[in-house]
């Protein structure tokens, strides 16, 4: 097992606030020597008049990417949402409202959309954002030398997917132009889909759908690899990128809105350890810290502090199994692994930030055809020790073993995973008598190895793309880019597949609900809890919010 290890970054920060007094000579990472609210605020930068309002954060990992059609984490999406904008974009409230495009139509076929762009919109260089710019970061994601994990986001267009899966020998070129999407004119952007979806408005707001500056991409491909040549269309731009050690962002004078935006610039520091970030926040280094150490969650919780937040969060922790490598290749014992897991210690004493023992997937917060789709599904499956006991004997005996030999649960480097695998680690030893190791690597490295089946069990965790079940069933169809458990059901294919083109919605949320007991039956994932959105915000900062399916966002944020 490594050991959990601080960045060098992280480490410095620690030595410089202990050396200038900042901690006070106190254990303030247990959330027992000061509240949220006690702390110091920073006045060099911010709240009086003229001087900057630079709001001041923390994100827990190095972007794997800040390409659009390349980013696949939460790590990537928190900067590109704020520096990026699609056709639509969403409210605090999460309705739908009109982006880059000023509107939009759907033709009675109920496949043709047509997107008309705004007159004022321009990219962080001063370039007009063109209908051509959607069409090329589009077929770029799709392209197969891309090698985009979310490509598949893009496979409701007619043709994404064939043209996503060009075999060698193939003519790409004639696949690429066979793509609906289809330019007009400057301002007119033409989509076709394969069928109708229900929900690809909503997609159109999500960061695979970004545009990408044509002209900057084709003369320079590393663009986005580097803050001196990154190039934007959203209320931010990037100006400075030390990597794996902060970011800073600054107010895009081009952004058609820029009126609503009040943030001059936001700084993040690049942190992994969430102590670490708890203390800069107690200190004033910090103006939003997320995530908060699990004990200061249940502390701040207590104690009613007002800088305290905890909202709702459509996301699920789980744990992947590598059902390729043998004993887990068995479902009894994937599920015997499932049952001997006591998920209200878990989110009582462990996660403390409020969050639900899950027992399926799909998690509240989405409509069913009639009522909220998680409160319909209710529990797939239940703990129970003494049945999780006989399911791994007779999986045992099945597969011709006489017990489970160690083994190890990956996750990444964060205090809030290890104390949660360490949980389980205890509850398997007590409850099938399992010896388990755990190992921490960072993020990049945890997913490079899933992608490689180099793992046995690995810390997931999933937000949902759009509102919509499908963006949590549709993960686990057979060969699918995030289907990390390499599981297949040729039963479970065929609901999912349904459930996207099926325009009767009390049909096809059936079907989802179909695939979800399928699922949960054959077990090749182990759900936790469902996520909430646990952060602490200084009050003289005003106007963040929480998307129910993303990070805090300050776009309209202000600083009194």
């Amino acid at each position: 097992m490594r050991k959990s290890t601080f960045s060098l970054a992280a480490l410095f920060i620690v030595l410089l606030l202990a050396l200038t007094g900042c901690f006070g000579g106190d254990d303030s990472s247990s959330g027992t020597t000061e509240k949220a609210g006690g702390s110091k605020k920073g006045e060099e930068t911010k709240g009086s008049s003229g001087s900057k309002k630079v709001l001041r954060l923390n994100n827990n990992e190095e972007p794997g990417s800040l390409h659009p059609g390349l980013a696949q984490g939460t790590h990537d999406s928190w900067i590109l949402e704020h520096a990026f904008e699609g056709l639509t974009k969403k409210t605090p409230e999460g309705e739908i409202v009109d982006g880059m495009a000023e509107k939009w139509e759907l033709a009675d076929d109920g496949v043709t959309w047509t997107f008309h762009l705004k007159d004022d919109i321009k990219w962080s260089n001063g370039d007009p954002v063109t209908a051509e710019d959607f069409e090329f970061a589009w077929k770029y994601a799709l392209s197969p030398e891309a090698a985009a994990d979310y490509a598949y986001q893009l496979y409701y267009i007619k043709g994404g997917e064939k043209y996503n899966n060009a075999e060698e020998g193939a003519d790409v070129q004639t696949l690429a132009d066979a793509v609906g999407i289809k330019v007009e004119d400057e301002k007119t952007l033409v989509v076709t889909l394969e069928q109708p979806t229900p929900y690809f408005l909503d997609l159109t707001s999500f960061y695979t759908y970004y545009p990408v500056n044509k002209k900057v991409q084709e003369e320079n491909p590393e663009w986005a690899e580097e803050a001196k040549t990154y190039v934007s269309n959203g209320p931010f731009k990037l100006v400075e990128w030390e990597h794996k050690e902060g970011m800073k962002l600054a107010k895009n004078e081009h952004y058609y809105d820029q009126d609503k935006i009040h943030l001059d610039e936001v700084d993040f520091v690049i942190i992994d350890d969430e102590n670490t970030a708890w203390q800069m926040y107690q200190s004033g280094q910090l103006d939003l810290a997320y995530p908060l150490p699990q004990d200061v969650q249940g502390q701040l919780g207590e104690q009613n502090d007002p800088e305290f937040h905890k909202d709702k969060d459509l996301a699920v922790y789980y744990y992947n199994i590598n059902t390729k490598k043998k004993p887990f290749n068995n479902a009894k014992i994937r599920k015997a692994f499932s049952m001997a897991i006591d998920r209200k210690v878990i989110v009582e004493n462990v996660a403390q930030g409020g969050q639900k023992p899950a027992y399926s997937v799909v998690p509240p917060g989405i409509d069913d055809a009639q009522g909220d789709f998680q409160e319909n599904t209710g529990a797939l499956f239940k703990e129970d020790f003494e049945e999780a006991k006989k399911l791994l004997a007779e999986g045992l005996k099945e597969e011709g073993l006489e017990e489970i030999p160690p083994i190890d649960i990956l996750y990444n480097t964060n205090e809030g995973h290890k104390r949660v695998a360490e949980a389980v680690q205890e509850m398997w030893r007590k409850n099938l008598g399992v010896e388990v190791t755990l190992q921490n690597v960072e993020f990049q490295v945890k997913l490079d190895r899933e992608k490689a089946g180099d793992f046995e069990i690995s810390r997931g965790g999933w937000v949902g793309d759009y509102v919509d079940p499908m963006t949590f069933v549709d993960l686990w169809l057979t060969d699918g880019p995030f289907n990390d458990a390499n599981w297949s059901n040729p039963d479970y294919d065929e609901f999912v597949k349904f459930a996207r083109t099926s325009l009767d919605q009390e049909e096809r949320m059936q079907k989802m609900h179909d695939a979800e007991k399928i699922l949960m039956d054959e077990m090749p994932i182990i759900p936790i809890y469902f996520y909430t959105t646990p952060y602490a915000l200084k009050s003289n900062v005003t106007g963040v919010y929480t998307p129910i399916n993303s990070y805090p966002q300050f776009k309209y944020a202000d600083i009194e």
